[in-house]
């Protein structure tokens, strides 16, 4: 039997009230233009610049250089009267605009949107989402009092101007278009993303909304494109001269120590990193939290003090749905021992491909780390689990040295290693070993407070005052992957020395030429590409663990149902 089609009743949007923001008159046309992305920029604060984005903005900037002003309904007369960045609100419909031009003449308004690029030639003159955004403009002027009939979208790339008429069809799609957003607010739903769609390869958040992977395990579609953007140019920058001191010239960033400055654009900084006795300048800390740069302090020994940041993401959902998991036990356990699984194999990763030592040897160490990564997944409580990752690190690092280049340590016995020990290191591998999980740490805090997730909120490694205990867990996978191999690289490469190294007492220290080139070492780490094991696309470490922040969010949020982890072959 046929089944009749499920008819729809369009309901209102919800009240407005003095805490619910306005919600401007672009986000109701990428509401239309796709809903996710939408929720993304407006509920969840999240932007990320495109070159079409960038231009866009160049191009409304030529248009804001009027004040805003124009005359009220009952001022208006038949001569032409024009206003530039006209800025108006409807209470009705909970939305506001900031409206390029608006026109006047014979008592009749008109508002201009200015759009990049080239006028579509479509049926309609132009798509939807530009007609429904400057629809929502029409409709704001009618409810301040102005009589509106039409609109009209000028296209800055072939300098033409399309007419758009407020008809009952368009104006029906643009209440039904801001009541879906405003719903979508409240409710605190994020859309699904769209499947397979020609919008998002071109997305500016493309990245962040990961729609194939998360259509991957939605509904188990397997035609992942490789969307994530290329790497960010910027880079972190260190700092580490004892009494050097940063502070801002311009758009640029001024390193001054007692024998040189060295300027960098602010533009090509990803972080900024200071060991030591190193000072900062008021203006250049507002100006790095301005631009959302962090600003991580260590000891001149290499140890990470904390973090300077700006207001930081203000999504506060994100982190509802964290701190929800947080307090599920049986969660945190499952999560944790996917966690440990992923590092212990991952150390037998690192001792299959730079093994240097005896055959049998490594085929011991090899299948007892395989039975210590099956045990993590099925371990009953934290403790457990604690006594697994101990018994898989005893087994790694107790073939460590097997890793490092033969020639290396007869030649220098100070690389020669027995055991990891921290809390201080006692020997210049251990050294190395701590300073590149200060860098790690560094990395993963940064990232994972740029996505909106706190990273004092942790799962295996429970809160504790000061420690990042969610940068703690995920970077456990990759630990042996990032820190150790660059350590390992450093070594076996020449690239340390053994003066690099200072002892007091019976602590080990790197000194200023060890610490450039374990970064050195660790940025080289970071900016080789891997292919994800489980989506097949090639991207840099760096860009792997925003992705990977990215992921879990979705998996707090439950829009994905496991968390994938980082297991290269």
């Amino acid at each position: 039997m046929d089944k009749k089609p499920q008819l729809s009743l369009a309901l209102p949007p919800p009240p407005v009230s003095g805490e619910v923001p306005l919600i401007p008159a672009r986000m109701v046309n990428e509401w239309v233009y796709c809903p996710r992305l939408a929720y993304l920029e407006w509920v969840e604060s999240e932007w990320a610049d495109s070159g079409d984005t960038a231009q866009g903005k160049r191009v409304h900037a030529r248009v804001d250089e009027g004040k805003g002003h124009f005359p009220a309904p009952d001022e208006l007369s038949e001569e032409m009267v024009k206003g530039r960045s006209v800025t108006m609100s409807s209470e009705r419909l909970g939305v506001i605009a900031k409206m390029d031009v608006v026109e006047a003449e014979d008592g009749t308004v008109m508002p201009v949107d200015y759009k990049k690029g080239k006028r579509p030639h479509i049926a309609a003159g132009a798509y939807e989402p530009e007609r429904v955004q400057v629809c929502v403009q029409g409709m704001i002027l009618e409810d301040n009092g102005y009589k509106v009939s039409h609109g009209a979208l000028w296209y800055a790339g072939s300098r033409e101007r399309v007419r758009v008429l407020f008809d009952e069809e368009l104006r029906a799609r643009t209440l039904e278009a801001i009541a879906g957003l405003r719903y979508a607010a409240s409710s605190l739903r994020r859309p699904a993303p769209l499947e397979d769609s020609p919008k998002c390869p071109r997305c500016s958040l493309a990245g962040i909304c990961l729609p194939d992977e998360t259509n991957l395990f939605r509904k188990g579609l397997s035609n992942l494109r490789p969307l994530n953007p290329s790497d960010d140019p910027a880079l972190p920058l260190y700092v580490q001269t004892p009494g050097a001191k940063l502070r801002k010239r311009g758009e640029r960033l001024l390193v001054e120590t007692e024998m040189d400055k060295v300027e960098v654009p602010m533009i090509d900084v990803s972080q900024v990193a200071l060991f030591g006795p190193v000072s900062v300048t008021t203006p250049a800390l507002h100006a790095l939290m301005r631009a959302e740069i962090p600003v991580s302090w260590f000891s001149m020994g290499g140890w990470l003090l904390g973090h300077t940041v700006g207001t930081g993401k203000g999504n506060a959902a994100t982190r509802e749905a964290q701190y929800r998991f947080a307090f599920d036990d049986k969660r945190c356990l499952a999560l944790a021992q996917g966690l440990i699984e992923a590092k212990v194999r991952n150390t037998r990763t690192m001792l299959r491909r730079n093994w240097r030592g005896e055959p049998e040897e490594r085929e011991e160490a090899l299948v007892r780390l395989q039975r210590m990564a099956k045990r993590a997944s099925r371990t009953k409580d934290a403790q457990q689990l604690l006594g697994i990752e101990g018994e898989a690190a005893s087994i790694y690092f107790g073939r460590f040295e097997s890793m490092l280049a033969k020639e290396i340590i007869v030649r220098l016995p100070v690389f020669a290693f027995e055991k990891r020990n921290r809390r201080p290191p006692t020997d210049p591998v251990n050294a190395m070993l701590s300073f590149a999980y200060a860098l790690l740490t560094r990395t993963f805090t940064t990232t994972i407070a740029a996505t909106g997730l706190d990273p004092y909120m942790g799962f295996y490694h429970r809160p504790r005052h000061g420690r990042p205990a969610l940068s703690l867990d995920l970077m456990e996978p990759f630990r042996p992957v990032i820190a150790d191999s660059c350590v390992i690289q450093a070594i076996n490469n020449g690239e340390i020395k053994e003066n690099d190294f200072v002892l007091n007492g019976p602590s080990c220290a790197l000194k200023s030429g060890g610490r450039k080139a374990v970064i050195s070492a660790f940025e080289r780490r970071m900016d080789q590409e891997t292919t994800h094991p489980f989506f097949g696309y090639r991207v840099s470490m760096r860009r792997l663990i925003e992705v990977q922040a990215r992921l879990l969010i979705r998996y707090f949020q439950g829009e994905i149902s496991t968390y994938p982890h980082y297991l290269p072959r």
